[in-house]
Parts: structure tokens; sequence; C-alpha cells
């Protein structure tokens, strides 16, 4: 399916966050204006596409792109209002810095919140569907891989350099063997009574 522009309208900004669902490391936010007649091969939902070529597209976006923002959330304010609204504050954050502010938002997944009075639309799997969604993954699963990058630096042990936080098998026998950091959410289930996973 091609991805397309949601609207005609001037200023309408596509957001998406990445690191729902780790247990350690940011939740990461970005917020994307899109020029009317732009377009970019390859671009789609971030989750769709490798490793290199998301970092080939996000030089590209940030280039054409009339205005982007992205914000992380640390694993404190996520244990303080928990995922779905750390999840949703990011994407307002990055709104709140756009300029020109957005005429319209649309929104990946189903909820957000209202701010400044700005409409907005939600829509499922919005990233494989409007281009500025799309745009808005790739910048935030960039950042925050490069985030988790630097953290790997810090704490080697728990390979975030490739489970990038998620709860991976090595990851979770890292937590119980070393415990966990200043980066892990404890308002998750960081080890559940059984090591296994539901794939």
């Amino acid at each position: 399916m091609l991805l397309k522009n949601h609207s005609s309208m001037l200023f309408e900004a596509g957001t998406d966050e990445a690191g729902r669902g780790c247990l350690a490391g940011p939740v990461t936010a970005a917020a994307v204006i899109l020029p009317t007649e732009f377009e970019l091969e390859f671009l789609n939902d971030s989750k769709k596409l490798s490793e290199k070529t998301r970092d080939k597209l996000r030089p590209l976006i940030e280039e054409k792109a009339l205005t982007y923002k992205v914000t992380h959330l640390e694993p404190v304010i996520i244990d303080k209002i928990n995922i779905l609204n750390a999840s949703i504050k990011a994407m307002q954050e990055c709104i709140l810095q756009l300029n020109p502010s957005p005429d319209h938002i649309i929104v990946d997944g189903n909820r957000f919140k209202p701010i400044n009075g700005i409409p907005y639309s939600c829509i499922v799997k919005g990233d494989s569907k409007y281009l500025s969604i799309a745009a808005a993954s790739v910048l935030a699963k960039t950042y925050r891989d490069e985030y988790m990058n630097r953290i790997h630096e810090e704490f080697p042990m728990y390979n975030w350099k490739k489970n990038k936080g998620y709860p991976t098998e090595e990851h979770r026998e890292a937590i119980k063997k070393y415990g966990i950091t200043k980066y892990h959410r404890m308002s998750f289930r960081l080890l559940p009574e059984q090591l296994t996973l539901d794939l």
C-alpha cells in the first residue's frame, strides 16, 4: 500500500512514539510537519524497515520536513504517570515545539489528549498509512536507538545495543543476574515468575 499525505491542509503534524513496551530506557516521540508535495522512496512504518534503511531515511526526513521535534521521557516519568500517559505527553511536548504550529494533528494509534485546542485524529496503524506519521515513527525509533546505544556503554551487561531495552530473554537474565539500573522502569514487570517469552 502506498503511503500518502493525510490532507492538503498546510500544517498537519504526524506524531508517533517508540519504546512503549521496553523494560528500560525512555519512551521517545517525534512530531513532523511535511510539505504538501513531500515524497520519499522506501518511507514506511519504522518497524517494517531495516535499521540501515531507517538510518538512511532520517537525514532525508530532517532535511525535507518543514519542522520536526523529538522528545525522550525518562523512566522516572513513565513510572510516575504510566506508559500510556508518558507516550501521549512525549507526543504533546513535540507538538508544542513545532514551528510553525500545526493546524491539525494525526496520531498513530487510538489514544491521545487535546493539546492547545488543536484538532486531531487518531489513526490505528497510521504509521503504515500516512507519510507524516511514518516519518515521525522513523525519527522516534532512530533517536531512541541512538540513546540506547549510548547507555549501553554505561551498562554493557544488558546488551541494550542489541535489544534496545525490550524484554528479551537475554535482557531478563541480565536483570536477574545484575539487578536493575537507573534506566529500568520500576513500574514494569521486569521479571515474570518464569523466564519464558510468549512470542
